[in-house]
């Protein structure tokens, strides 16, 4: 007897519907999986067998053969185990095939028969709504990634008899009328119930909850930095803060994402699908609902950084999109790992090919860097000698591209506090009041580019640069003895009219001023060229 049960699969953050057909007939008993299935998918056959078996059920003593469509599409992971399942149990009309192809439905078996966990259910849920699906189950232990997705039906199950359980009683609940799922937020349920019936989550209420740790009101001097950062923030410019050990680089950084903007619904499920893939996704929270900020150690490898391995997972500056890439320690890293982001830091995207796939991930991060002058680090301290030779200052620097830097707009110097500015009673301005600022700005940003794609002024292209940096003539001689003097390159020129962008738009004026080119250039005399 042959049975069909619908699943789907993931090609990057891409899903595409898979159909299991399974077939049974007598002969010497045997298991084979066809469809290009990796090792996980044929090591289900063992995982089927005892989750059927030890739920109490039936496992056919039969020839088995199960076909995974489309056939030319390598299938990875243990996710399809419920759905063979339920095609095993369909082909021995243990449950009616009229009610399983209604249903979509992914989930790991453990040998008990409790459906585990998996990774990817947020952008699969999104691709099945894509595609006309109705209603999907899922693993229970999903269940909140599932319910901030609506417009579909979604179950929950703990274990494979309630599943079967579900489709089996279709035909009485219909009959009588009863209630065939319980709410996952009520646990006292009827027992006659079988299915979690996924509710439907408050995206901004589970956003208002969390509270960040860390405040610039915490952070003593540094005002110089602090305003480098509230421009990066309004215009989503990338910034290196370069200083002496314990200047405060760290701290500032992680305040950072306390003032960038909110995050919408729409940005808040890119990056959750992304950290679903990954498997990083907590599981009781289910979706991402700050701006993320990744601080990958220094020994980090390219392929952490940017992505790959066997199975093309998303690497850091995927897990920071839409957020922070906070990389200490800057010439720390590989030369070679820091080449890797050029690319990235430019187009936004990147994509990861191996031999099986090739797969893009959007990696759109603001990159906070920062790193010290010198190996000894205190080159250029107003309290610490520095020790450095020459020799070592170059060999130190090397690491840092011409390439590299052009791409980051802000370069600030942050030096040592004093003690009194430590030892001060009173604290600095909050994250909140600049965030308000830095709100402001951005809102003006949207309006804008509305309906353009982008959402900040560091993503302007040649021609809104030309709209919309428009300059005086006092401005434009400014400009160009600064690219003259400082032997400033093409894309340090578009970025500085990017930045002075935002700066007006801080202050809220339409038309970019001399004081605000003035500004901008200061942030560029850190090239490393110059250091």
């Amino acid at each position: 007897m042959l049975a069909k049960v619908r699943s789907y699969g993931l090609n990057g953050l891409n899903g595409y519907q898979i159909d299991i057909e399974v077939d049974i007939t007598q002969g010497i008993p045997s298991y084979e999986v066809v469809g290009l299935p990796d090792n996980s998918v044929k090591e289900s056959k063992e995982r089927v067998k005892s989750a059927i078996k030890n739920s109490g059920l039936d496992y056919p003593v039969v020839k088995a053969t199960i076909n995974m469509a489309p056939a030319d599409t390598k299938k990875e992971g243990p996710i399809y185990d419920l759905p063979i399942a339920i095609g095993m149990l369909c082909a021995t009309a243990r449950i009616k095939q009229k009610y399983v192809k209604d249903y979509a439905m992914l989930g790991e078996l453990g040998l008990d028969g409790n459906i585990r966990k998996v990774n990817g259910v947020m952008p699969i849920l999104i691709s099945a709504k894509n595609f006309g699906e109705k209603h999907f189950i899922v693993p229970y232990e999903n269940r909140f990634e599932a319910s901030y997705i609506d417009g579909i039906e979604i179950l929950a199950a703990k274990n494979l008899n309630e599943v079967v359980e579900f489709f089996e009683k279709l035909d009485e609940v219909n009959s009588k009328n009863y209630n065939i799922s319980k709410q996952v937020s009520n646990l006292d349920y009827n027992p006659r119930d079988t299915l979690y019936r996924v509710i439907p989550n408050d995206f901004k209420a589970i956003q208002s909850s969390v509270v960040n740790m860390n405040d610039f009101k915490y952070v003593h001097g540094q005002k110089t930095a602090k305003r480098a950062l509230e421009i990066a923030a309004a215009g989503g410019h990338n910034v290196i803060m370069i200083g002496p050990p314990g200047s405060g680089k760290t701290m500032l950084a992680k305040s950072f994402p306390g003032i960038l903007p909110n995050l919408t619904f729409e940005e808040a499920l890119e990056i959750t699908k992304i950290h679903s893939i990954a498997g990083v996704l907590d599981e009781k929270q289910g979706i991402i609902t700050h701006r993320p900020i990744r601080s990958p150690h220094h020994t980090a490898s390219a392929v952490a950084l940017t992505g790959g391995g066997k199975n093309a997972k998303p690497g850091e500056i995927s897990l920071a999109h839409n957020g922070v890439l906070f990389l200490d320690e800057l010439p720390e890293y590989g030369r070679y790992v820091l080449e890797t982001m050029r690319q990235p830091l430019e187009d936004g995207v990147i994509t990861v090919s191996r031999q099986s796939q090739t797969v893009e991930y959007p990696a759109n991060f603001l990159l906070v860097a920062s790193m010290n002058p010198c190996p000894c680090g205190y080159r250029g301290s107003k309290t610490t000698d520095c020790k450095c030779t020459a020799t070592q200052i170059h060999k130190y620097l090397s690491k840092l591209s011409g390439p590299l830097m052009d791409r980051i707009d802000l370069h600030i110097s942050v030096d040592g506090v004093t003690y009194n500015e430590l030892s001060k009673d009173e604290l600095e301005e909050d994250s909140a009041t600049i965030k308000k600022r830095v709100d402001k700005a951005r809102d003006l940003q949207l309006k804008r580019f509305m309906g353009s794609g982008i959402y900040s002024n560091s993503k302007m292209s040649a021609s809104q640069i030309k709209k919309f940096c428009v300059l005086d003539e006092t401005s434009k001689n400014l400009l160009k003895m600064a690219f003259e003097k400082l032997n400033l390159s093409a894309r340090a020129h578009n970025r500085i009219l990017k930045v002075a962008r935002t700066i007006a738009d801080l202050e809220g004026r339409e038309n970019i001023e001399f004081t605000d080119i003035a500004e901008a250039i200061r942030y560029r005399t850190l090239d490393s060229k110059q250091l």
